[in-house]
């Protein structure tokens, strides 16, 4: 029995997904539980519709992200942080300060939790910030860290 899924259901598929299941799990299990409907020539066209759909708009954040990578990887940002005496750090640089210091220099809002600094910061000097955009791309750009 064809059917077009309705919700992620666990080995049998995700949501939007054609699937072939057994008469009797979809007619007492799947349909009735609204988790499935079945592949009738109208139903296919609109999944089919939905995918295109789905599919585009993954295709435009894409590309979209490309574009900020390609943006980012200019911007360089300059923190300025209070250091001790021995040139130790009080307190600590994290991305939740690369993110306000993008947002106030730059205009760039950006979740503080796609932010890494790639190494630890126990100073003044260079840094780099890996900034997660996309599941699959990421940009860098240059933290310069100054004492106040």
């Amino acid at each position: 029995m064809k059917l077009i899924l309705k919700q992620d259901v666990k080995k049998v598929g995700k949501a939007g997904e054609i699937v072939e299941v057994s008469e009797g799990y979809g007619r007492n299990f799947l349909l009735p539980k609204g988790l499935a409907e079945e592949a009738t020539a109208q139903n296919l066209n609109i999944a089919k519709q939905k995918a295109g759909a789905a599919a585009r708009k993954k295709a435009q954040e894409n590309d979209e992200a490309r574009l900020m990578a390609a943006q980012l990887k200019k911007v360089e940002v300059t923190i300025p942080v209070k250091v001790g005496e021995n040139g130790k750090l009080f307190g600590s640089v994290t991305g939740k300060d690369v993110a306000e210091t993008l947002q106030k220099e730059h205009g760039i809002a950006i979740d503080k939790r796609k932010i890494s600094l790639s190494a630890e910061v126990d100073g003044p000097g260079d840094y780099e910030a890996v900034i997660k955009l996309h599941p699959e791309i990421t940009s860098t750009i240059k933290v310069h860290i100054v004492t106040e």
